[in-house]
């Protein structure tokens, strides 16, 4: 066992033994290699259930990353390029005036949508069909790259469309065909996930978290325009069976080694495969959009699909780590610099992501 492995893994051991998580899973690559893999805790506290490697986690904005990842191979295909017009793929959806938005502002949550009907339910958001025809019916919030929103639900959506447009065929079937079959993942990493799978899952829990801030926020800031309270994510929401099984890719479930497959394929070869060009990659980790987030009011720095900068960091302190955090404290990033990945998938949903930020500690420390 490596120094890292040891180190890892004692620091998910005393997560979970401090009672600060329930159960984690923790995958870190370097240049291409799974050089640490360690996981603690219970997926299901009510049977004994242990996490394993295998234990997938519902991570809600991880996903993110996948959907991403998908755009992006089928852009290195030329099944479209980052400048095309939606509307080139997707007709019905330049109603409004909407006809500018191109798959580059979809991806640095430029386009101006970042929000779903205030009236939409959790059955509406696994409506596909329902869910396209809200953002085909939507109005621009502001011009198309003009100004930075995080798209908190409507970026799967669309990502999702454009995908379906380009392929004729659903983002979870292209992300099993193109991405997660190829890396030996395809049973570890979902959009839509079966039922008869979905036992597999670590049950969810949500971490005591202080609600009132919310009573202190003005009713008319833009974050509660953009979907009901009905959607934020707790464990009851995802947990729902509809909502496993749909193809929701704003979110994503899971297993921390099969995310940071994913990441370490897009910075290189993994097992002979990787996802995109060395140009490609350049292009999609440099900051394309960035200022003061319109929704939520946190600063923000993107590339093409992911966050520029660390967690608890910003993108001009940590300029060469790009990924995606999720709803709960889970997160996965890579760093173009040294070939690191690092991934932290867990079942309690807490508001911070101290987890994710112990490990990536331990994990830089070994690379400086």
């Amino acid at each position: 066992m490596s120094e890292l492995q040891e180190q890892v893994q004692a620091a998910v051991d005393d997560l979970v033994e401090s009672g600060a998580e329930q159960g984690v899973q923790v995958a870190v690559y370097r240049d291409g290699e799974l050089v640490a893999d360690a996981v603690a805790g219970l997926a299901d506290p009510a049977t004994g259930r242990a996490v394993t490697s295998a234990t997938p986690f519902y991570n809600f904005s991880i996903g993110k990353g996948a959907t991403a990842a998908v755009a992006h191979v089928l852009a290195e295909r030329g099944l479209f390029t980052y400048d095309t017009p939606v509307v080139e793929l997707w007709p019905e959806f330049g109603a409004h005036g909407k006809e500018g938005v191109t798959v580059r502002h979809v991806l640095t949550h430029s386009a101006g949508l970042p929000g779903v009907p205030l009236d939409s339910t959790p059955e509406d958001m696994c409506d596909w069909d329902k869910m396209v025809a809200a953002l085909e019916d939507a109005e621009l919030w502001w011009e198309p790259g003009t100004q930075v929103g995080y798209h908190a639900y409507t970026f799967g959506y669309l990502v999702g469309e454009i995908v379906r447009r380009a392929t004729g065929k659903p983002i979870s079937q292209v992300l099993l065909e193109k991405v997660a079959g190829p890396l030996g993942v395809g049973d570890e990493l979902y959009f839509g996930m079966p039922p008869a799978e979905q036992g597999r899952l670590a049950v969810l829990e949500d971490a005591p978290m202080d609600m009132s801030v919310f009573g202190d926020m003005p009713d008319d800031l833009p974050m509660f325009k953009a979907g009901p309270m009905s959607l934020f994510p707790t464990a009851a929401l995802g947990s729902r069976e509809d909502y496993l099984t749909a193809d929701i890719p704003a979110g994503g479930k899971t297993t921390a080694r099969a995310i940071a497959r994913l990441y370490a394929a897009l910075l290189g070869d993994v097992d002979g495969v990787r996802l995109i060009s060395p140009e490609r990659l350049r292009e999609v980790t440099t900051v394309t959009a960035s200022g003061p987030d319109t929704v939520f009011g946190n600063p923000s720095a993107w590339g093409l699909g992911y966050a520029i900068g660390h967690p608890a960091s910003t993108a001009e302190q940590t300029p060469t780590w790009f990924g995606m955090a999720g709803a709960g404290g889970s997160a996965a990033y890579a760093d173009t610099a040294t070939g690191t990945v690092i991934a932290l998938t867990k079942n309690r949903l807490t508001a911070d992501f101290a987890a994710y930020e112990r490990i990536s500690e331990i994990v830089t420390k070994t690379t400086s």
